[in-house]
């Protein structure tokens, strides 16, 4: 089997206007669910899959992200001074170790490819790497790209989440053609992005992780040399496969929330509001209430 995957890519880059006005000061991956940030969830999940070294790929006004992660000791120092040690262990855990986040910026907004591709410097010419999208918030357990990093080790090649999406939604994702179907995982045969409205060639749509082989780094260095336009990692991943090397989706188990878009942040707050000890009584018993009182005017 191949190398050990201990290197994952976050593209942050992007300016997240459906947010705002909130992302005008704040960068959209410290948006909260509940009361941790987007990008606090997505480096947990990499951090229980093996990952080591976290390359951010970011843009200008992306200072408070990499705040996030430093030591705040002012505030550390106040806390134990106040004895609430609970906080401190929370604060703890979004402390990263000194080299272990690189930062990469991308100067001009050119797809997820090219996101990808910025880090290439960073990364061995025979290493594989995981891709981490901080929009798709995965409940799962064990987390999604553990669970991909254990059925990567026994296939090797490229690996992508994939889930099951409603034939009008399958428009707005890359979608996997099906070589073959052996239940949680599948082998592909194509990989298209957001095809029209009946042309899809089936309903397994790709999901922000990806555990991608050294050689997609050097299918998006082509890419670069002659795209104008978006350079789309999909576009990558999909010449693997046109050049005979092994593509496969994971269905992972857990729910996957689109914290893209408002409707799907809100669903992911509900979601993770009501697993919290501390406030899913209090929580739920008022979704009930709003629930009785909309049925009630209806």
């Amino acid at each position: 089997m191949g190398r050990k995957v201990t290197k994952a890519i976050f593209p942050v880059a992007g300016l997240g206007t459906r947010f705002l006005p909130a992302t005008k000061s704040i960068p959209k991956e410290i948006l909260s669910l509940v009361d941790k940030p987007l990008i606090q969830y997505a480096i947990d999940e990499a951090r229980a899959a093996g990952i080591e070294e976290f390359i951010f790929v970011t843009s200008r006004g992306k200072g408070a992200l990499e705040d996030y992660f430093d030591h705040a000791h002012e505030l550390e120092s106040s806390l134990r001074k106040s004895g609430k040690d609970k906080l401190l262990d929370i604060l703890r855990g979004t402390n990263m170790d000194s080299g272990a986040i690189a930062y990469i910026r991308q100067h001009k907004a050119l797809g997820l490819g090219h996101a990808v591709w910025c880090a290439r410097r960073l990364l061995q010419e025979d290493e594989p790497f995981a891709v981490v999208l901080t929009d798709d918030v995965i409940q799962g357990e064990p987390p999604c790209l553990q669970q991909m990093i254990e059925a990567y080790e026994e296939t090797g090649g490229s690996m992508v989440a994939t889930m099951e999406v409603p034939t009008e939604k399958v428009s707005a994702y890359g979608v996997l053609d099906v070589a073959e179907d052996m239940g949680a995982i599948v082998r592909a045969k194509g990989m298209v992005e957001k095809p029209a409205a009946g042309t899809q060639p089936s309903n397994l749509a790709v999901i922000g992780r990806y555990i991608l082989a050294p050689t997609v780094m050097q299918n998006l260095n082509k890419l670069k040399q002659g795209a104008g336009g978006e350079i789309q990692l999909t576009d990558a991943i999909a010449d693997e496969i046109a050049e005979g090397r092994d593509v496969f989706g994971l269905r992972f188990r857990g729910q996957r929330f689109d914290c893209g878009s408002k409707a799907g942040f809100l669903q992911a707050t509900v979601a993770f509001g009501l697993e919290r000890d501390d406030l899913k009584d209090e929580f739920a018993d008022y979704l009930a209430e709003v629930v009785a009182m909309r049925r009630a005017a209806e």
